[in-house]
């Protein structure tokens, strides 16, 4: 408890030394529009397990693969009974292809069971074509993989630890395509804010005009602005971007509760505020218990049995209710912590205040469970 109250005064006043919002960079809060990155997905297999992979009975789809995959190397004229193998484990492979990425460029993947494998750990990925939303092959990925997780297993007991199912490849796959797309043939480009708000908007075209003159940038809506590239240069349109991304702005955000009930925890926004009111914290506690007690026929006894006798205990506790009166019309979040950590409650009761504020319309913010 102590520590945890060190814990939580170093926080508030760690909270209280910096200003409510602080300066930021474009490039923190917004995204160019075009310059993202692509999903990749394929379908390919793993091999050299140590008899964790699928079993050819339950995975018809990797005895298929394994077939269609020795016919291409030259190996045709194969029955079903001559694959029994338990070294092959059918694979989704997937990987983001970053914005620009030129050919030959190495991209990290990752590698999923889509089979029974039990484990992939010592495998190796064949060549996979890794293609796009658009059905085009942007990437091939092959090579070892490296499992996180491992499993263990007896007649009696077994230990997981992590997936092992699910590995890794560094470096694992080539970019052999390219994604076409020219920042100097823009004659404009837009931001996209990553959380949508008119005055972030409106801030983020002030700085931009103040920096390259009152024309270049005009807000859409709340979540995108636009900045004409046509004074610039077609040649300096990278060096552009590179300005805008570095001004700061304070971005501004609705006022919002964000509550895990799962874990308790509650983070507060600086700019909650709520409106005078009385809260009390009691409750009632029932306890129930039960002490069976076993009755045990005398010694003599012809015919007598052992029996199980109930007996229930029923306690109630009321415990005092306390009010706490947070003053003023406009309660701030110092003054609202303050005044529930007086109160001594627990993360699940304040929580349930929190909720009760809102219902009585005395909150003034989002209330969010997560």
């Amino acid at each position: 408890m102590r520590i945890a109250a060190r814990i939580g005064a170093l926080i508030a006043a760690f909270c209280l030394a910096l200003p409510a919002q602080a300066d930021v960079r474009i490039k923190d809060i917004a995204t160019f529009e075009g310059v993202r990155e692509n999903q990749l997905v394929g379908y390919g297999l793993v091999v050299g397990l140590n008899g964790t992979g699928d079993s050819l009975r339950n995975s018809p789809f990797t005895e298929k693969s394994i077939e269609a995959m020795l016919e291409r190397l030259g190996v045709g004229n194969l029955s079903d009974d001559r694959i029994k193998t338990e070294n092959t484990a059918a694979v989704m492979v997937t990987a983001m292809l970053p914005p620009f990425a030129r050919r030959g460029s190495p991209i990290d993947v990752v590698v999923s069971s889509l089979g029974d494998a039990s484990s992939l750990r010592g495998g190796t990925l064949i060549v996979t074509p890794l293609t796009g939303a658009d059905g085009e092959v942007y990437a091939v990925a092959q090579g070892p993989i490296a499992v996180a997780g491992y499993a263990a297993q007896g007649m009696a007991a077994s230990v997981v630890e992590g997936v092992p199912t699910v590995a890794r490849i560094e470096n694992g796959a080539t970019v052999e395509n390219e994604v076409e797309f020219e920042l100097t043939s823009l004659n404009s480009i837009r931001l996209n804010l990553r959380n949508p708000d008119f005055t972030t908007a409106m801030r983020v075209t002030e700085a931009i005009q103040e920096r390259m003159g009152s024309n270049s940038a005009r807000a859409l809506d709340s979540a995108t602005v636009e900045v004409g590239l046509r004074g610039s240069g077609k040649g300096d349109v990278p060096e552009v971007l590179s300005v805008i991304e570095n001004l700061r702005v304070e971005p501004d955000s609705i006022a919002k509760v964000v509550i895990d009930a799962r874990s308790g925890t509650i983070v507060i926004g600086a700019d909650v505020r709520i409106d005078r009111v009385a809260v009390s914290q009691g409750g009632l506690t029932v306890m129930v218990r039960e002490d069976p007690m076993v009755s045990q026929p005398n010694p003599v006894t012809i015919g007598g049995t052992t029996v199980v006798v109930p007996r229930t205990s029923v306690g109630v506790e009321e415990s005092e209710a306390h009010f706490t009166i947070l003053e003023g019309a406009d309660v701030s979040l110092q003054r609202l912590v303050d005044a529930l950590n007086a109160i001594g409650l627990t993360a699940t009761q304040t929580i349930s205040i929190l909720q009760a504020i809102k219902a009585a319309g005395a909150l003034h913010a989002d209330l969010e469970i997560i």
